[in-house]
């Protein structure tokens, strides 16, 4: 998917909002347990019922290779039934890879030849020749970088400053802004970071951005908006537990489907501003 169809279908919505299929079997309704693939089972439900309020999915991987061979089963038939059944959705596969030249190139196989995901989140730590294998011969797959999460350990590395007052995601940014471009590099930015928005904003203008912490990690949809978004959005915002855990019973489904139906009333009318 281009970037000219993800801001399409982003209007069309009136939706940016990304639904993670974080599926962990402690979890999901018990009555679920009893299926033959209760993964695959929970996320078709969930992917059903939300599908009209999101323009995209994002499967953690860590969720799936959990389960072994099962779970890795369960994560290609999500993705193949997201492909068949709901071309339009934006997938992301969230396996943070990123690892030297070679073993880029064998990631990026799997996910964009293989799985033909549209987007994959990189680790950028290793430079260069660890992300530019993403990007080579693959048209409308994305790299998503992380840039700026919002788990207490980014102060050991992210927000680091250099002796000019730079500091490391700033640089990881501007750096990768070489290897990349607005049609097919994304950054990772979450949403507790509230006003860091703005600096985000100074080096990465034009680019969209992945933000998670929505919901139930108590990030604010309203300062996203306000400090993260661009005049064609700029923004896909992730929800997972909030989403998919909203309820334990037999309407989990209806449950999900009602918390992606509010955050999407959110999200129109921070696009009616623009």
């Amino acid at each position: 998917m281009n970037r000219d169809q993800l801001v399409t279908e982003i209007f069309r919505k009136k939706s940016f909002l990304c639904v993670g299929l974080d599926v962990d079997l402690n979890k999901i309704p018990e009555f679920l347990l009893k299926e033959e693939d209760p993964i695959f089972t929970f996320n078709k439900a969930i992917i059903d019922a939300t599908a009209p309020y999101c323009v995209a999915y994002k499967p953690n991987l860590a969720f799936y290779e959990a389960y072994g061979l099962k779970g890795i089963a369960a994560f290609e038939k999500t993705i193949a039934y997201l492909k068949e059944n709901y071309p339009e959705q934006f997938v992301i596969a969230d396996a943070k890879r990123g690892d030297i030249g070679n073993t880029s190139k064998m990631y990026a196989k799997t996910f964009f030849g293989e799985y033909d995901v549209d987007a994959l989140t990189v680790a950028p730590y290793m430079g260069e020749d660890s992300v530019v294998p993403f990007l080579d011969g693959y048209d409308g797959k994305w790299v998503i970088l992380l840039a700026l999460t919002s788990n207490k350990g980014s102060f050991d590395f992210q927000l680091t400053e250099d002796n000019n007052g730079e500091r490391l995601f700033e640089k990881v940014i501007k750096k990768s802004r070489q290897w990349g471009d607005d049609e097919n590099m994304m950054y990772v930015v979450g949403a507790t970071r509230g006003e860091m928005f703005t600096d985000i904003r100074k080096v990465a203008p034009t680019s969209f951005l992945l933000v998670p912490g929505v919901g139930a990690q108590g990030g604010s949809l309203q300062d996203v908006c306000k400090y993260g978004m661009t005049k064609d959005c700029g923004l896909i915002v992730n929800s997972s537990r909030g989403i998919i855990y909203a309820d334990k019973t037999e309407n989990f489904a209806q449950a999900a489907a009602e918390s992606a139906r509010k955050l999407q009333e959110e999200m129109a009318a921070e696009l009616d501003k623009l």
